[in-house]
C-alpha cells in the first residue's frame, strides 16, 4: 500500500515536467502514488507525460486555477496520510521522499515538513533551507544564496515552502486547505501560518535535497506577476490571520517593511506595481473574512508574535 502521495502542479511545464518525473522515480523506493495536476496547459507537456509515464494519475483542470486550487485538487484526491507538494521545476535527489517521511512521522504535532532547496542554475548555493516570515511584513527563505554544505541541523521553521515539502493529510481536514484566494504566493506562508496557531509545527528537514529552478512560471526571481501577487497577498496574508490587537502592536514595523519595499521594487522598476498591488490588497480584505480567534489558541498567537520579532533579526544575519 501506497505511505504517501505525490502531488505535482503543472502548467505548461514541458521543459521541466519530464525531467522532474524521471529523477522521482528513479531516486525514490518507497511506494508512492504520483497525481499531476494540470492547470489548463497548452504546451503539450502532459501529452509528452502521459506517453513516457502512464502509471501516473492525470487530473486535467479547464484552466489555470492556479497553484492553490490545484494541490488542493491533488490533496483531496489522494487516498494516503501523507501528501508531498512537487513543483514541476524541481529535481530530487536520492532519499528525498524517504528523509520527508521519516521526519514527519516523528510527531502527530508535525503538520509539514520543508526540504533543502538547491539552486538549479549553480548546485553550490542554496534556494532554501526554510522558510520564514517576520514583524516587517517580509517572507524570506534562510539560507538563500549561501553554500549548499550549510545549514545541515534539522530545525524549525516558520511555514514550509510548499515547491517541496510533505504535509500530513489529516491536519487539511481539520484547518482547511490553501487558500485559493491567494492564486500564487505566500499561500504557504498562510497555510504554515494557520497550521501554528492551531498549535502545530512546521520543520527544515536538510536530508530530503532537491534542485530548484524556482520562478519557473513567472519567469524570474522579480517580475510584474510576482510583485503584484506578492504585495497584494501580503496585506491579505496580515489581515487574515493577525487578530485585530496583533496588527495594532505591529503596525510601525510594518510600515517600516513595506516602506523598505517600495523603495526595493523602485529601484527594479516596479515600484507603481507593487503600490497598486498594495491597495488592491486593503480592497481585496473587504470582501473576506479574517480567521476567527479563539482563546485556546492565545498561546500559540504569543509564540507565534515572538518568533515574529526574532525573525526580523534572523533576516539580517
Amino acid at each position: 500500500m501506497c505511505e504517501v502521495t505525490i502531488v505535482i502542479p503543472n502548467y505548461n511545464g514541458r521543459k521541466y515536467l519530464v525531467p522532474c518525473l524521471e529523477a522521482l522515480y528513479g531516486m525514490t523506493a518507497v511506494d508512492m502514488e504520483v497525481v499531476v495536476v494540470d492547470n489548463g496547459s497548452e504546451d503539450q507537456s502532459i501529452e509528452e507525460a502521459e506517453r513516457l509515464y502512464p502509471q501516473v494519475r492525470y487530473m486535467l483542470l479547464d484552466k489555470n486555477y492556479g497553484f492553490c486550487r490545484a494541490v488542493n485538487e491533488g490533496i483531496q484526491a489522494s487516498r494516503t496520510e501523507y501528501v508531498l507538494l512537487l513543483n514541476n521545476d524541481t529535481e530530487i535527489k536520492k532519499g528525498f521522499v524517504e528523509n520527508l517521511l521519516r521526519t514527519i512521522k516523528k510527531s502527530p504535532k508535525i503538520f509539514s515538513v520543508e526540504s533543502k532547496m538547491i539552486q538549479y542554475g549553480n548546485h553550490n548555493l542554496i534556494d532554501s533551507a526554510g522558510t520564514y516570515y517576520n514583524a516587517l511584513g517580509w517572507a524570506f527563505a534562510r539560507g538563500r544564496d549561501s553554500s549548499a554544505g550549510k545549514y545541515n541541523r534539522r530545525s524549525r521553521t516558520f511555514a514550509a515552502c510548499a515547491g517541496a515539502a510533505i504535509y500530513r493529510k489529516s491536519v487539511f481536514e481539520e484547518i482547511g486547505g490553501f487558500d485559493e484566494n491567494y492564486f500564487a504566493y505566500l499561500e504557504d506562508i498562510d497555510m504554515g501560518y494557520r497550521a501554528r496557531i492551531y498549535g502545530y509545527i512546521n520543520l527544515y528537514e536538510p536530508k530530503a535535497e532537491v534542485i530548484h529552478v524556482g520562478s519557473a512560471a513567472s519567469g524570474s526571481r522579480y517580475n510584474e506577476f510576482k510583485t503584484m501577487y506578492s504585495a497584494r497577498n501580503n496585506i491579505y496574508l496580515i489581515y487574515k490571520n493577525m487578530p485585530w490587537p496583533q496588527i495594532l502592536l505591529n503596525l510601525p514595523v510594518l510600515t517600516a517593511g513595506f516602506l523598505a519595499k517600495a523603495v526595493f521594487f523602485w529601484k527594479k522598476g516596479l515600484g507603481r506595481v507593487y503600490l497598486k498591488s498594495l491597495a488592491d490588497g486593503f480592497v481585496m480584505c473587504q470582501s473576506r473574512d479574517k480567521l476567527a480567534y479563539k482563546k485556546d489558541h492565545l498561546q500559540n498567537y504569543v509564540q507565534i508574535q515572538k518568533e515574529l520579532w526574532v525573525n526580523m533579526i534572523r533576516r539580517f544575519s
